[in-house]
């Protein structure tokens, strides 16, 4: 479809390896749900990354006939932490000679080259900005706050408020809730597991994502000694990124680690609830994923949440609150990078 004339918002979605491009028209619609990915090339440094994102750009605006005249704002996801807005601080999945990095201006200043204008850039967390495309999805033309929680190999969260924006925080940490601690009193007494971020409180990443596997699974095969994985001699990675396939065919050691992550999960949903009341609760990741996993496992992962989070509600919120699959799976991010853009223009 030639769209000449029309305007779009465009977004950015800026992983290590990875960088995905989407966009969305004035109204909000997504222009395409077709992934479109190029290389981040984080290793050559941050003008190969700079240049990566902006390829990623021409080739969205190629492969849906649309042109630099029609874009009207553009939004970038990144992973902080910042020292500031648009300067990136350490990342842990970035090279360290990127801290300080002012990411914000350089490619402000390389989409403006292309474009042969200046064209609005806005910023954000990846997360954050992946809560604002599910939300976008999830309330309609409602207005409803959103929590979203998105555990893959971190958890993902993010709090949108009923104009569609996150909850960046004074600091752009706002919303870092996998690093708050796991209530393990109610998870079995369970110890307090290492995460990446060095806090030694137990905090829920390590209990809901790929990154605390190794952990759960030593701690349960402590009660399934007959298993094969407690004699495996394949790298633990090897065994950990087996638990899905083996919980989709029944395997009862797989089936309790992931029954353990949403009761755990379902903990946080509900912490995170009584805290900022939230009608709608979002979740994705890879748990999520249609092309990855089976109804009856997406189904049994969203009841144990329900059933954990349910208990500790308020009454008003056991019948408001709906928890909710997300929709746009690995375009959430680039989705809400390009809303984010449209909602600073004043345009929706």
């Amino acid at each position: 479809m030639n769209s000449t004339g029309r305007d779009v918002f465009l977004g950015t979605d800026s992983g290590a390896t990875t960088s995905k491009t989407g966009g969305v028209w004035a109204d909000g619609s997504p222009i395409s749900l077709h992934l479109r990915q190029s290389s981040t090339k984080s290793q050559l440094g941050t003008a190969a990354v700079i240049a990566g994102w902006v390829e990623g750009v021409v080739g969205f605006l190629s492969d849906n006939q649309l042109s630099w005249d029609q874009v009207r704002g553009v939004g970038l996801a990144l992973p902080g932490p910042y020292l500031r807005y648009g300067v990136l601080g350490r990342s842990a999945n970035l090279p360290a000679a990127f801290e300080g990095w002012d990411f914000h201006a350089e490619y402000s200043a390389a989409i403006a080259v292309k474009a042969g204008r200046p064209i609005p850039l806005v910023c954000g967390n990846d997360g954050n900005y992946g809560g604002v495309g599910e939300a976008a999805r999830a309330r309609g033309d409602r207005r409803a706050s959103v929590l979203m929680l998105a555990p893959g190999s971190g958890l993902g969260t993010a709090y949108i408020d009923p104009s569609g924006l996150p909850l960046d925080g004074d600091t752009f940490c706002g919303m870092e809730a996998g690093h708050m601690p796991a209530p393990l009193h109610l998870l079995g007494g369970i110890r307090p597991f290492a995460c990446g971020c060095g806090r030694d409180w137990g905090c829920i990443e390590a209990y809901t994502t790929i990154s605390g596997l190794p952990q759960l699974l030593a701690e349960f095969l402590s009660r399934h000694r007959g298993h094969e994985l407690a004699t495996s001699t394949a790298p633990i990675k090897e065994n950990v990124l087996s638990l899905r396939t083996r919980a989709q065919k029944g395997d009862p050691l797989a089936l309790e680690i992931f029954d353990f992550q949403a009761r755990a999960l379902g903990l946080h949903v509900a912490n995170l609830t009584v805290a900022l009341d939230a009608e709608i609760v979002v979740i994705g990741g890879g748990l999520m994923d249609p092309e990855a996993t089976t109804e009856a496992f997406r189904a049994r992962y969203l009841a144990g949440i329900r059933a954990a989070a349910e208990p500790y509600l308020f009454p008003m919120q056991r019948q408001c609150v709906k928890i909710v699959p997300a929709a746009l799976g690995e375009l959430s991010q680039a989705i809400g990078a390009a809303l984010v853009a449209l909602y600073a223009a004043g345009k929706k």
